[in-house]
């Protein structure tokens, strides 16, 4: 995957009287996919391109075609699953300062410089590769931006792209206003994910439409102490209460198990391990499981951050979204064959 071409935004929107130190408020008043075009799609990238479990599974490209019909999904390559999305932008954000820009990348500049080997990097640095500007101006200004504008691929302090499955259609967010007109963007737009989107590609990624009503807060960013994004998430969600709750503690028990402190990305990395496993004892292939978990509604929780050295982190997977019954039995599960990825031309997982 070209990571440097895989965002897809609108904007930026210019609202007409904000100000740098207002509280730009976004309410969600819909998400849904084009009606001609009911599908999405999960995938897995190589490990060079990243995600939660790139490295313990050594990943090779593969993804997952979901069928969106009304407000369930269901995948020919993940047999025995249909469940409720919550469709919603995993990108919505205001533009940065000139100044605020330029401690973006001087921070994620040193954080590569100071891990030079980690593959994928650890910081998204300016970079001219695959740069759409969306707008006709003067050679120079589109270069100057190609060298110094924001890559989209994490969120920051203006919002941007942080995933929250809970941003849909009721939901209300309030945004950091850096520049004048706020310049807003939204995109990336996902019928349904698990908290975390843990395969990085791991949501249902889909084409469609989000509806959007905007005002200001005068003077909101010190009203507020804004210094992220705020959001009241949205009253719609599946009703999906019962569930079947794996936990991990940041020691890693499924590696080469040494012990790490509060670590609470290796405490649920554990948690989603134990879960992987779980699942192929009823049959799922390990890619079948991580991106299931990274794209059904799944919820995740930190439960101990204080208990040095383990951090607690709990993955709770809904039965009902299952065609069976996948609570602990006495005798265990008899393994089914229930489907397979799509994989590479190259034939490998």
């Amino acid at each position: 995957m070209d990571l440097l071409s895989t965002h897809y935004i609108s904007g930026p929107i210019g609202v007409e009287g904000a100000k740098p130190g207002d509280c730009l408020v976004i309410e969600i008043l819909d998400v849904n996919y084009f009606e001609n075009m009911p599908w999405g799609y999960t995938g897995i990238c190589d490990r060079k391109d990243g995600g939660l479990l790139a490295t313990e599974f050594n990943s090779k490209a593969t993804k997952v075609i979901w069928d969106l019909e009304g407000i369930y999904a269901s995948s020919r390559h993940i047999h025995g699953v249909r469940f409720a999305g919550i469709p919603h932008p995993g990108i919505i954000g205001t533009a940065p300062s000139a100044e605020l820009l330029d401690k973006w990348n001087k921070r994620e500049e040193k954080l590569i410089a100071d891990n030079p080997n980690t593959i994928p990097p650890l910081g998204n640095v300016p970079n001219p590769k695959g740069v759409y500007i969306g707008q006709d101006i003067p050679e120079d200004q589109e270069r100057k931006i190609a060298l110094q504008g924001a890559r989209t691929f994490p969120g920051r302090e203006n919002g941007g792209n942080c995933d929250i499955k809970d941003l849909s259609k009721g939901s209300r967010v309030y945004l950091p206003v850096f520049v004048p007109g706020a310049n807003f963007s939204v995109g990336d737009l996902h019928f349904s994910q698990g908290d975390g989107e843990m395969t990085m590609c791991g949501a249902i990624e889909m084409a469609g439409v989000v509806t959007l009503r905007t005002s200001i807060i005068q003077g909101g960013i010190e009203k507020f102490g804004l210094m992220n994004p705020i959001f009241l998430p949205s009253p719609v969600a599946p009703q999906y209460n019962q569930q079947v709750v794996f936990e991990g503690i940041s020691a890693d028990v499924h590696g080469d198990g040494k012990q790490y402190n509060l670590d609470a990305t290796v405490a649920y990395k554990q948690a989603a391990l134990n879960a992987i496993t779980y699942l192929g004892k009823i049959g799922y292939t390990k890619e079948q499981a991580y991106m299931l978990l990274s794209a059904a509604p799944i919820e995740s929780h930190i439960s101990s951050i204080v208990d040095s050295p383990n951090a607690c982190v709990t993955i709770g997977i809904p039965t009902a979204i299952f065609d069976q019954d996948i609570s602990p039995k006495p005798e265990g599960f008899t393994k089914r064959y229930l489907g397979q990825c799509a994989i590479g031309s190259d034939g490998v997982i």
